[in-house]
């Protein structure tokens, strides 16, 4: 049972004996290391509601230093990770907005190092958990590294960085038995978030498809934060960065994940990998969202809020460059392991907002690297090491390699002629944003962070009928694994707010009746003494639905590095499968020959064919579609294979393409496809015309309206 909340004696403020402090946990009050009560735990101190986050708050500074500093050495968050090295290339300059040297000048290649992750999970986690995956990006500029540190969503859990050690508490395994690993499907972390509806938008993107993406190939990026942009005369934009990949933006069934997660939990990480090895470069378009200083106020909504994202029909993204990864590391350690981003790295023309999670994180990312990593010298290390010589007085510490031969180590000095200087010439070194700040110190929230739900309903609404049932299966699933019934009852009234009908087939999956929330929703604060106007409230969004939420509407015109499974065996004809293969390879698909035992079949006309996996050791999961190439006897022997009939089974259930020739269908009847359905993912034609039917439906990636018929036993 969960413990019920007891309201601190408030009466006198005195403690009245250390008995009082009971095991139940009444009468207790929050206070810092020191003993010190502390009367709010939601906001950092500011400078002003929407201002920047102060230095002089150092409540923010213990709970932050202490959970940097909790484990070590592998990361608390992002610790499982996969990377590759590549290049920046610009397609137009963007002087007109920053003077940021690498996106001025379109004949740079600008080297990177990009790192992708999971949150949630230890090093040892499954690449296919259902979780926010990092993708950040180290550029290697001629005026020093610039860290785009971000995610593939667009928005985050919370508003305040204050909170952020509350939230990866609460999603990390619970602390009494570490269970579960790299799953948010338990008791805290739900706890939490019915307790924090500013979560609600995130939660959406969580619960969706995005959670559990096909190849890190294959999801979008984000730089999550408004920054600004600055230009040679001091002109600011707001910005917002995008990511968006060549190949489309794809996902996996949720019960692929899971069987993923068992048969290869590598995945993510060897997709990459052999991407690169092959030849086949992963890319990524930048794109950039920008607001001029004057429209700051125009939304309805706050550009300072981590929980909001711009409809891009309301600004356009605009596309200015291209990555490309094209080498994998020599050294996972040396380099994916000791990589250390931090959104603090900037290079002139690039700022921040007063986003408070942003200003969180400024302070965070540099004391993590130092717990992590050591030494305040992470700099040093290879993969971290700019490109540009770098001078500075800092001196000594663990693990120095620089020799520096100067007798002075201080500014200003004569003796070592006054080096190094300040970049004073105009526009010569960085330059803070002259914003002007006129405010009260306070430890509060701005009104505008208050629509915790208009943004969750969009995102809701945007969805394809099957993204929506794919959400729905998500909450199901995670809130059913929820024992407290108190927790599963206040998250569904939370989802009242975004959805009706969501809450209600929510609820309907939980055996429960979605009810509204009793307010006040805001729990953090006492509902007596919590303002009114501090409560959460669901605005009005500009624009009903947005296409470019949805993956139904990515790009979808493409097989290149699709992995196609050859079901076969002796007998098999040998000319359909040559066929097939020449053409799928051709369009940049990578295709195995999967057979009831390795070594070598000999096809109808007595060739051998060298088979690549054994039914044994192969899995459909980690293909993307299944071609049947017939011959009687090939097919007589597969319809007898119990495993080839489910690796069909399943990949019909997981929504793929599958094809066959006409002599290759009598192993689909065998199967528990209903052949007399029509479905376009099951495509059966002969030579040319199966060629071409089949690539396309390939490029189609998954036929979800096929969840909404006969389910299929796997």
């Amino acid at each position: 049972m969960a413990k019920k909340a007891v309201k601190p004696n408030n009466e006198t403020g005195k403690i009245k004996s250390l008995e009082q402090f009971t095991e139940n946990g009444a009468d207790e009050f929050l206070t810092t290391n020191q003993g010190l009560r502390i009367n709010d735990n939601q906001n950092s101190l500011k400078a002003g509601e929407r201002g920047a986050t102060l230095l002089e708050d150092f409540i923010l500074r213990e709970k932050i230093t202490h959970f940097d500093h909790e484990r070590i050495p592998e990361r608390i968050v992002h610790a499982r990770g996969s990377a590759a090295h590549g290049h920046f290339e610009l397609y137009e300059s963007m002087s007109k907005y920053t003077k940021a040297g690498f996106l001025n000048d379109t004949k740079i290649k600008t080297p990177v190092f990009v790192r992708f992750s999971t949150v949630a999970g230890s090093r040892g986690s499954s690449d296919l958990a259902r979780d926010v995956r990092g993708f950040s990006v180290k550029f290697y500029t001629q005026e020093g590294n610039y860290d785009l540190v971000g995610n593939n969503m667009p928005v985050f859990f919370i508003q305040d960085a204050m909170k952020f050690p509350d939230l990866i508490h609460a999603v990390k395994p619970e602390p009494h038995n570490e269970i579960p690993q790299a799953a948010s499907a338990h008791d805290t972390f739900w706890d939490f978030i019915s307790l924090m509806p500013e979560s609600m938008h995130m939660i959406m993107w969580v619960m969706s498809d995005r959670a559990i993406p096909r190849s890190l190939r294959m999801m979008e990026g984000f730089g999550v934060h408004t920054f600004r942009f600055i230009n040679e005369k001091g002109k600011s934009h707001f910005v917002k960065f995008h990511w968006k990949p060549v190949l489309g933006v794809h996902s996996v069934a949720w019960d692929e994940a899971q069987n993923i997660s068992g048969k290869d939990p590598d995945f993510h990480r060897r997709d990459l990998w052999e991407a690169i090895e092959s030849g086949a470069f992963p890319e990524w378009e930048l794109g950039v969202q920008l607001v001029e200083e004057k429209d700051e106020f125009k939304f309805g909504f706050d550009l300072l809020d981590p929980t909001k994202l711009i409809p891009e029909e309301l600004v356009p993204v605009k596309i200015i460059g291209k990555l490309t990864l094209n080498r994998n590391p020599d050294n996972f350690f040396a380099e994916t392991e000791q990589v250390a981003f931090h959104p603090g790295h900037l290079v002139p023309g690039i700022d921040f907002s007063n986003d408070p999670l942003l200003q969180g994180r400024l302070f965070s990312y540099t004391d993590t690297q130092l717990s992590r990593l050591g030494s305040p010298n992470f700099h040093e290390i290879p993969i971290n090491r700019p490109i540009v010589d770098v001078h500075n007085n800092q001196r000594d510490g663990h693990m120095r390699q620089a020799i520096n031969k100067s007798k002075t180590s201080y500014e200003p000095n004569t003796l070592g002629g006054g080096c190094p200087f300040q970049a004073m010439m105009k526009n010569m070194g960085f330059t803070s944003f002259l914003e002007r700040i006129d405010a009260k110190k306070i430890r509060n929230r701005s009104k505008s962070f208050m629509d915790h739900f208009s943004q969750a309903t969009l995102f809701f609404n945007s969805q394809s009928n099957e993204e929506k049932a794919h959400i729905i299966n998500a909450l199901r699933f995670e809130l059913g694994k929820v024992q407290v019934p108190e927790i599963r009852e206040r998250m569904v009234g939370l989802l009242t707010q975004v959805d009706n009908g969501l809450a209600n087939k929510v609820a309907e999956g939980l055996g429960i009746v979605a009810k509204a929330p009793v307010q006040p929703m805001n729990h953090s604060v006492p509902a007596d003494e919590t303002p009114k106007d501090y409560q959460p409230v669901k605005g009005k969004s500009s624009v009903d639905r947005s296409e470019a939420l949805s993956m139904k509407n990515t790009i979808k015109n493409s097989i290149a590095t699709r992995r196609i499974a050859f079901l076969a065996a002796d007998g098999v004809d040998g000319a359909s499968l040559e066929s097939m293969k020449k053409t799928l390879e051709g369009k940049g698909a990578t295709v195995k020959i999967i057979a009831p035992k390795l070594g070598f079949i000999k096809s109808a006309t007595g060739n051998a064919i060298k088979v690549d996996e054994s039914f044994l050791t192969a899995t459909s999961v980690v293909y993307d579609a299944v071609f049947i190439p017939g011959g009687k006897e090939s097919m007589d022997a597969l319809t007898r294979e119990a495993d080839a009939l489910h690796f069909i089974n399943e990949a019909y259930k997981h929504c793929k393409a599958i094809a066959a020739t006409p002599s290759g269908e009598a192993l689909l009847k065998a199967s528990y496809i209903n052949m007399d359905a029509k479905d376009e993912g099951v495509v059966i034609e002969k030579n040319e015309k199966l060629d071409k039917a089949f690539t396309k439906a390939i490029a189609q990636h998954r036929f979800w309206e096929r969840e909404a018929a006969r389910k299929v036993p796997a």
